[in-house]
């Protein structure tokens, strides 16, 4: 009996999916991201598209050119005035308003279509003007609900717009290049806060009232610092304060602030900011994460750090030269003796990066018996661009605590474990030379520990270990990107 033939198989159908399948509702979402007047003009597309822009979740009153901030208010008013007028009173997700410019008599017809969008339930509210002419927003506290975003740059915020008691939901909050005219920013819900290169009167010290802060950013505010407030569920905080900052000591010298010496400078003796309680460091003792900036001669952290804050759930902290430019290097040490769990310390000494020359990294525990640190410290990095007398003095300091030898966890070092070393790894860049940067050095790094010898300054090339007290020898063509150690004893 001949064998049957196996019956083929329809071939499977394939549906074919064009943009016209989709739902209303996802097409009024893809268009929100389009400018107005692009999202207005797929009206000529089909029957269908007629309607569509007039719901969409999303508006954005932006120029059509390249570059889309690049368009005054005038160019954009009658237009958006009609587009409100036609509009369907749906909800928004997100309203973005990004102009060159702002005339005088247009500026009530931009705070009109804040209202307007704020009618509307919006969740994410962006509002720039790029011209050196701050726009005013009305004297008038936002009302919302729903708000949950507010990005603000080149306007002028005043007193009553500062109190967002009236917006329950507002968790971010981002104003660059912003005049305050307040003097205290207030939200019980606000969870992150950034301030980038914003000013305000600079006789008065704005205030910062939001104690469920998670994340905060302060970064070249021109005025007076500001003061912060309680921040007990912190988490992240970068504070850099820039050359517009007017806490300077006008007698300072090398890291000595004048202080409340009989012939301090005006500014360390003014009485009316606040000067008995801690301004920033107080506010967030309570955070995980801490980068600290400062130019040098700006008092607030040195002054901050006589109230003895304690940064008890501090895990990483960075700072740059201005914690080391004390002769005693007090601030640092400070810091470091006030900060009971730290794990991580990175100082980025005279080098912005993000490129840096010379990279060093050490982990040390602590000796027997109570420590001045943190027993939980187990890296810490050094940046620079040269291995001077000021960076040495800064690892002397490091090596005064008690510390112990890690030994061979360290790239190029085999040294065995020994009582109070405290072993360096550095990475230099083509551009730089340890060697060079060590180079008729005379500071004494430590003294070897007992049965060690005595070998100061040791550095490995990457040719294997060299035994204590027999110089440095240099190998043959070396590859940069190898390691070079530095041993450091107490």
């Amino acid at each position: 009996m001949a064998p049957r033939k196996k019956r083929k198989s329809a071939p499977p159908e394939t549906v074919s999916t064009t943009v016209h399948d989709l739902p209303d509702s996802l097409l009024q979402y893809v268009l929100s991201f389009l400018p107005a007047q692009a999202a207005v003009r797929t009206c000529v597309l089909a029957r269908r598209w007629r309607h569509l822009w007039r719901s969409t979740t999303g508006l954005r009153i932006v120029g059509l050119d390249d570059d889309e901030e690049n368009v005054p208010v005038q160019d954009l008013r009658k237009f958006v005035e009609h587009l409100l007028m036609l509009r369907e009173r749906t909800d928004l997700e997100s309203v973005e308003m990004k102009f060159y410019s702002c005339s005088e008599g247009e500026m009530p017809y931009v705070n009109l279509w804040i209202r307007f969008a704020v009618i509307c339930k919006v969740r994410v509210l962006t509002l720039h003007i790029l011209e050196d002419d701050y726009l005013p927003l009305d004297d008038m506290p936002l009302v919302s609900l729903h708000l949950k975003t507010l990005d603000l740059y080149g306007l002028i915020l005043q007193k009553s717009f500062l109190d967002f008691a009236s917006c329950p939901a507002l968790e971010n909050l981002k104003m660059n290049d912003c005049k305050i005219n307040g003097w205290k920013i207030s939200s019980l819900s606000l969870k992150h806060l950034s301030i980038t290169s914003c000013f305000c009167d600079p006789d008065s010290r704005l205030r910062i009232s939001t104690p469920g802060l998670v994340s905060l950013k302060l970064d070249c505010f021109v005025g007076k610092t500001p003061f912060l407030e309680n921040m007990p569920l912190l988490q992240t905080a970068c504070v850099n304060l820039g050359k517009g900052c007017k806490d300077v000591c006008l007698n300072y010298n090398s890291g000595v602030f004048c202080g409340a010496n009989k012939n301090g400078c005006g500014n360390c003796l003014s009485k009316n900011d606040g000067r008995s309680n801690s301004v920033l460091l107080g506010g967030m003792s309570s955070a995980k994460h801490l980068e600290l900036i400062s130019e040098l001669g700006k008092f607030i952290f040195t002054r901050d750090l006589n109230c003895r804050p304690t940064f008890s759930k501090l895990k990483t902290l960075l700072l740059n030269e201005y914690w080391c430019e004390a002769p005693d290097l007090g601030p640092l040490a400070c810091i470091l003796q006030n900060s009971p769990v730290l794990e991580k310390l990175t100082l980025q000494l005279f080098s912005k990066g993000p490129d840096h020359k010379v990279e060093m990294k050490g982990r040390y525990s602590p000796m027997e018996g109570p420590s001045a640190i943190s027993e939980h410290l187990n890296m810490v990095e050094v940046k620079c661009n040269v291995v001077d007398e000021k960076i040495l003095k800064v690892l002397k300091l490091l090596s005064a605590f008690n510390i112990h030898d890690l030994g061979s966890h360290a790239m190029k070092t085999n040294t065995s474990p020994t009582r109070g070393k405290f072993t360096w790894t550095a990475k230099i860049s083509k551009r730089g030379s340890l060697r060079d940067s060590l180079k008729d050095q005379r500071v004494v790094l430590g003294q070897a520990s007992a049965g060690d010898g005595d070998h100061r300054g040791d550095v490995d090339d990457g040719a294997g270990t060299k035994p204590p007290g027999e110089p440095a020898t240099s190998s043959s063509p070396s590859n940069p990107r190898r390691g070079r150690s530095i041993n450091l004893c107490k």
